[in-house]
């Protein structure tokens, strides 16, 4: 009985120090909520987007976080650092639409991101450190035209609305060209005019009705309409070196441009101005000849003599009696009003206004607060010249599927990109457009982001089956 009594004395003494650690403990506990609610925590990163197909091995990592495996359905966030290995590729979603094809051997940091919907300060950032992507990009590029980069060690690409390959190129690029055995196609400029200043509102409209913003260096096709507001203003050269400034609240169409260096004589240049205000400085076409070169109005059809002209036809859509003013400040032009066969031949410094029941003379040009195109620098080589550059070289490759990329590099030089066009920027600073688009962009075997089918693309591409998604 004594030694049953030393044991349980043994254990009571233990259950009450067991009992005081524990009232210890639950008395602590406010304490500690406070001490946890004091510490700063983390702030949750912003969602960018989602992995749509991933192939090989890839990572995301935020920093100082442990690296994870890009697989599909897999959340990326602003900060994350984007990695493939060789033979891998993935394709993400961002949160506004863009779709990237993240190349093998490519590194990327998604630097900035923010969408939500209709908020002014929408932005994209990604750098690229190693490798390339193959993109189509979304809202935010396409609502404003300098939301969207990326940066790289070479240079700077704006994206404007845009369906575009870029790649930092090493003797990988060579090599990869090296294996296919067909000739390169001329990296031609395919746009008839590029707009060298835009100052306020300015937009086009393709010949299907398809809309969009245009900014300085945009390009302008056949078929376009260009629109301005009160408040635009935008220059335009054309291949031919032909120019034009319009000003506000004006309707212009390109109705039809062919221009051949080789054979300028052969070219056609046809222009309308629908409402608003125009002064133009013919080219090359022009001095080939005359004949090839018309403007038309709602008033009157302008034909010319190597000639500087301003037309001006206000909005009169509600008005029975369309009045169009016209006035020559270099050359010769020859205004047939509509319905006539009798033309009125204006010298320097002479005008005309005519509407559906009368003609006047015009002894004073209109449109003096717009600058004359021919005032404006403008460096044609950098708007239209290929060949400065080599598809060998090492550095920046940029092709351009659709749209309008602007190409900064890191001595500001700038090359403004359109459809169909190949540009490049170098380690030096350099820019410019090489002579044949190269055929590691002509062939690629990456699958383009919206592949219906990105994984039999891929094993297709590797046993070297052609395929529709080769670069025409």
């Amino acid at each position: 009985m004594h030694a049953l009594t030393k044991l349980e004395s043994k254990w009571d003494s233990r259950l009450r120090s067991t009992l005081r650690g524990l009232a210890g403990c639950i008395a602590a506990l406010p304490m500690l909520a406070i001490a946890a609610t004091a510490v700063p925590q983390a702030a949750p990163a912003t969602p960018a987007g989602v992995v749509e197909f991933a192939r090989g091995v890839g990572f995301a990592q935020t920093k100082e976080q442990t690296p994870r495996t890009l697989g599909k359905g897999m959340a990326l966030s602003e900060g994350d650092r984007l990695t493939t290995s060789d033979g891998a590729a993935a394709i993400i979603r961002m949160e506004d639409g863009t779709r990237m094809t993240l190349r093998p051997n490519t590194e990327m940091v998604v630097q900035k991101y923010q969408y939500r919907e209709g908020n002014a300060e929408n932005g994209m950032v990604m750098q690229l450190l190693r490798g390339g992507f193959r993109a189509i990009t979304g809202l935010i590029s396409k609502n404003a035209p300098n939301a969207a980069r990326v940066r790289t060690a070479t240079a700077t690409v704006g994206i404007r609305g845009t369906d575009f390959d870029a790649r930092l190129c090493g003797a990988e690029c060579r090599e990869e060209s090296a294996q296919v055995k067909v000739s390169a196609r001329p990296n031609h400029v395919h746009a008839s005019a590029k707009v060298v200043t835009a100052t306020g509102t300015l937009h086009a409209v393709d010949a299907s009705g398809k809309q969009r913003v245009v900014v300085e260096g945009a390009s302008v096709y056949a078929g376009d309409t260009l629109v301005t507001g009160a408040d635009g203003r935008a220059v335009l050269v054309f291949r031919d070196d032909s120019r034009m400034t319009l000003g506000g609240n004006t309707r212009f169409r390109v109705e039809s441009f062919v221009y051949d260096e080789k054979n300028p004589q052969e070219g056609n240049f046809l222009v309308s101005l629908v409402r608003g205000s125009l002064r133009a400085l013919t080219g090359l076409i022009g001095k080939a000849n005359q004949k090839s070169v018309q403007f038309k109005t709602p008033t009157a059809t302008i034909g010319i003599r190597g000639t500087g002209l301003d037309l001006e036809c206000p909005d009169t859509a509600q008005s029975k009696d369309p009045l169009c003013n016209f006035y020559a400040w270099q050359g010769t032009v020859e205004v047939r009003p509509v319905g006539m066969d009798a033309a009125h031949v204006l010298q320097v410094g002479q005008g005309v206004q005519i509407g559906r029941d009368h003609h006047k003379p015009l002894t004073a040009p209109t449109l003096e607060s717009i600058p004359r195109p021919d005032k404006v620098p403008v460096d044609l080589k950098q708007l239209f010249t290929s060949g400065d550059v080599k598809a060998e070289d090492e550095g920046l490759f940029v092709y351009v599927r659709d749209g309008h990329i602007e190409v900064i590099s890191k001595t500001e030089q700038k090359l403004h990109l359109g459809r169909g066009e190949t540009g490049f920027a170098g380690a030096s600073g350099n820019t410019g457009r090489p002579a044949v688009t190269p055929l590691f962009i002509q062939f690629d075997k990456v699958p383009m982001p919206n592949q219906a089918n990105p994984m039999l693309y891929t094993v297709l591409s590797e046993v070297n089956k052609p395929s529709s998604n080769q670069c025409r």
